[in-house]
């Protein structure tokens, strides 16, 4: 899928073993999207994931869920193995930023895209 829509920057914040779970890891990133910015639609593999809205408005789509819009302060989670197919920033003219938490099996790639068809 070609879109001229700017994409997402990812900026990991922590990540560390979980101590008292093995073969886990947790995993803390800030996820920045410009204006009129679209993720390519993705899976995070088995891991949990814990979404907050720290700034703008988001709107999200998981599969067999309907389109959900998140403001500032909102925040939401996706189980293990959940199909991403939209996330987007709503303004034309303002980022948003989210806090993403991720509990992933250690050394797994927490976001995997779709392949274009």
């Amino acid at each position: 899928m070609a879109s001229n829509r700017p994409t997402e920057t990812v900026t990991q914040l922590l990540q560390q073993a979980l101590p008292n779970v093995k073969g886990k890891t947790f995993t803390s990133e800030i996820v920045d999207f410009p204006p009129k910015a679209r993720a390519v639609p993705h899976r995070h593999g088995q891991a949990f994931v814990y979404a907050y809205v720290l700034e703008g408005t988001v709107r999200s789509q998981l599969a067999g869920r309907p389109v959900t819009t998140y403001h500032q302060g909102d925040n939401w989670v996706e189980p293990p193995g959940a199909h991403h197919l939209l996330t987007e920033n709503t303004s034309p003219t303002e980022r948003a930023r989210l806090l993403v938490v991720f509990v992933s099996n250690t050394g797994d790639k927490l976001k995997i895209d779709d392949q274009a068809s």
